[in-house]
């Protein structure tokens, strides 16, 4: 099933790389100051001469800088990317006879404008992601002051979720909803 919070993978897989060159670039400060590199005996002096480095390194500064502010930059976009990747599903009994495909977005399109129009909701914005052996919807509801999650959670259960489990013919399908709420002008509040 493809993550629901894909930033947090990206997350850990940066923090796993940067703590890899921390350890490798602590051990060789380690090793050399032991003198256990013969290539770089301690005694030698850290940087042979007062002299200006050749012009090449400072073009391969600047690159590595650029990469990594690039990289950063990637990591700062990776943050805002909430919203699960969705798949194409393909419903297929005898493949020889043909296959049917459906886009996961309009799969729960008519459950979303259903779901608008529970009492209470300004909006509803949803992704059903996964495949269809293990899927998984995440839905972002926008209710208006006096709207009741309670009330609207207890409409999604009984009515709204069964109807697009049978749709889709599931027996299960994980369910994470998040409320947000907005005053009189529809203006978001926190």
């Amino acid at each position: 099933m493809t993550s629901l919070n894909r930033p947090a993978r990206l997350n850990r897989a940066l923090l796993s790389i940067l703590g890899l060159v921390l350890v490798g670039s602590g051990g060789l400060a380690i090793a050399l100051h032991f003198g256990n590199v013969p290539m770089l005996p301690a005694s030698s002096p850290l940087v042979p001469g007062t002299d200006a480095p050749p012009v090449w390194s400072l073009y391969v500064t600047v690159a590595v800088c650029v990469v990594v502010g690039l990289l950063a930059l990637r990591w700062l976009v990776a943050q805002l990317a909430r919203k699960p990747k969705s798949h194409t599903w393909r419903m297929e009994n005898d493949p020889d006879r043909g296959r049917t495909e459906l886009a996961a977005s309009t799969a729960i399109a008519p459950f979303l404008a259903e779901t608008r129009g529970y009492p209470g909701v300004h909006d509803t914005f949803g992704t059903l992601a996964g495949t269809r052996q293990s899927p998984a919807l995440a839905l972002v509801i926008t209710t208006e002051q006096d709207g009741s999650p309670t009330d609207i959670q207890e409409r999604l259960d009984s009515h709204g979720l069964p109807r697009l489990r049978q749709a889709l013919d599931l027996d299960t399908l994980p369910v994470t909803v998040e409320f947000r709420f907005t005053d009189k002008t529809h203006a978001r509040v926190r």
